[in-house]
């Protein structure tokens, strides 16, 4: 490879341009005390199609992490696709870590942009910001779709050996990789089957354009996921939860979606995926995508209720 080329930002030029194509486009919203969200919106909105969220997990920005499936819904919902906070082109300079801070923004950014009822899907981390802006805002979510998202893991799991690593400062240096090693470990704990023998010039190429920015403010929302969380401090949500995971994940193991379900009770099913780890959406997106219109197209009555649409925002 050569030095003046970027693999990766070529890939992402790619995503952009993909995400243009099918109908978004890039919008950063200024929500007037030091914090800019980006997201993708579309252009238009249609009052005759429901909403829909989609919210990443760390790793790369939000384009990588949907880039399989908006082409698949974006016939069906108005789709909206925002980096959080410290990823792609979103930041605050509030000192908040939360993700019930990251919902109430994310929800600040769907208002202004006039929708006021939407579903979600959030993989991962953006499990935890999806799960909090349906307990948040319960009359503005009507469904959720949690992948892979340890929502109920509490302090005392890393202690008790839950976690195939048991350290969390040695987790972050995985889930936040910094060199090529970390990244290859990452990435076995990531899929079932990880690609081999990519080259260490590559690996470093994608840190560089996706890992070196807002790395101590990412470590900070690792840390507070985790810090002193107890499952009899999480609020119940009350809407149709689809709950979905890999059997074989290692970052957040099977026993975190069972304890799930059991939380939410009779509003939740659990769909477990055969022969994936915890990036289902990259490793089974077609299966993945079965389960999802199942849960969000065909069990759901005709979008009867538009929302109010205006704009408020500073177009990239």
């Amino acid at each position: 490879m050569s030095t003046c080329f970027s693999f990766t930002a070529a890939r992402d030029w790619c995503y952009r341009y993909s995400f243009a194509n099918a109908g978004l486009r890039s919008v950063s919203t200024d929500l007037g005390d030091g914090t800019i969200m980006h997201c993708w919106v579309p252009k238009p909105h249609k009052e005759n199609k429901p909403s829909l969220l989609l919210i990443h997990g760390f790793g790369a920005n939000a384009m990588w992490q949907w880039g399989d499936l908006i082409r698949a819904f974006i016939s069906r919902f108005n789709i909206y696709v925002p980096d959080l906070l410290f990823f792609g082109d979103s930041f605050t300079t509030r000192r908040e870590r939360t993700e019930s801070f990251q919902a109430q923004c994310l929800m600040r950014v769907m208002e202004k942009h006039g929708v006021r009822v939407m579903s979600l899907i959030g993989i991962s981390y953006g499990g935890f910001v999806g799960y909090s802006m349906g307990a948040q805002f319960p009359e503005a979510v009507e469904r959720l779709v949690l992948c892979c998202a340890g929502v109920c893991i509490e302090e005392k799991d890393m202690r008790e050996g839950i976690f195939k690593v048991s350290d969390l400062e040695e987790a972050t240096s995985i889930l936040l990789p910094q060199t090529p090693e970390k990244l290859r470990e990452l990435l076995r704990f990531s899929f079932v089957k990880p690609a081999k023998g990519l080259p260490s010039c590559f690996l470093r190429d994608f840190i560089h354009v996706m890992c070196t920015e807002y790395v101590e403010e990412k470590r900070e929302l690792i840390r507070t996921i985790i810090k002193d969380r107890k499952l009899s401090d999480l609020p119940k949500i009350t809407q149709r939860t689809l709950i979905i995971w890999g059997e074989q994940d290692q970052i957040f193991p099977l026993d975190l979606g069972h304890r799930l379900k059991r939380y939410v009770e009779e509003n939740a099913q659990l769909v477990i995926i055969k022969n994936a780890g915890h990036a289902i959406n990259m490793e089974k997106p077609k299966e993945l995508y079965k389960h999802l219109k199942s849960f969000l197209v065909d069990s759901r009555p005709p979008h009867t209720s538009p929302s109010k649409h205006h704009n408020n925002n500073k177009v990239d």
